[in-house]
């Protein structure tokens, strides 16, 4: 079995960094990210789908760290937008612009349809690679909701604050950590890559 002391989180997403080094801890996995390793140069994430981006992530970090590496790709899809802002999410309304533009323009084009339907879903791609930069895991974890009218909430970040999960009458932004993090399309995928990884390395 592997011996592995860390585990690389290809983001500098301080949200998913927060979320999914809180889940690892759990099992007493140390967590290393790309504020550590600033030599680092960029991977571009020019795939089509989240398993694109989230494997030439894993894949391209992997192999100039020298380590194992675990990353994801995540984003919302609305259903009467036809699934946008879907793969760009983070770029949604400009690279520069913040969430609370976002979220404005989102909101706004959804109007523009004139339909009723608010149904949508969080989706998160995850894959896992060894130092040499071969991916030998991947999955994906989904939360379907809707979106609220308006932003509620300062908790979680991104979209967040207009996201009510199914079940639920508040949005990500309105519910605690904890309930966010045994629902979400990160904690799904997480979950999924805990026990591949338990028994990856022989636990």
């Amino acid at each position: 079995m592997p011996q592995i002391a860390s585990i690389l989180i290809a983001t500098r997403n301080p949200g998913k960094i927060r979320e999914i080094a809180a889940m690892l801890g759990q099992q007493g996995i140390a967590a290393m990210t790309l504020a550590d390793l600033p030599m680092l140069p960029d991977v571009d994430e020019t795939g089509t789908t989240f398993l694109e981006n989230a494997a030439k992530k894993a894949a391209e970090y992997a192999a100039a760290a020298g380590m194992y590496s675990l990353a994801d790709d995540s984003g919302l899809e609305v259903s009467p937008l036809g699934g946008r802002p879907g793969v760009h999410s983070a770029r949604y309304a400009g690279e520069s612009a913040g969430y609370e533009t976002k979220i404005r323009t989102l909101l706004a084009e959804l109007a523009e349809t004139g339909s009723d339907d608010r149904s949508a879903r969080f989706v998160c791609s995850m894959a896992f690679a060894d130092p040499a930069g071969k991916i030998i895991w991947t999955a994906e974890g989904i939360c379907d909701g809707e979106l609220a009218a308006a932003p509620s909430g300062t908790n979680g970040f991104g979209y967040d604050p207009i996201f009510i999960p199914a079940g639920f009458v508040k949005t990500f932004g309105e519910l605690d950590d904890a309930v966010k993090r045994s629902i979400s399309h990160r904690a799904r995928a997480t979950d999924a890559f805990m026990r591949f990884f338990l028994d990856f390395i022989g636990v």
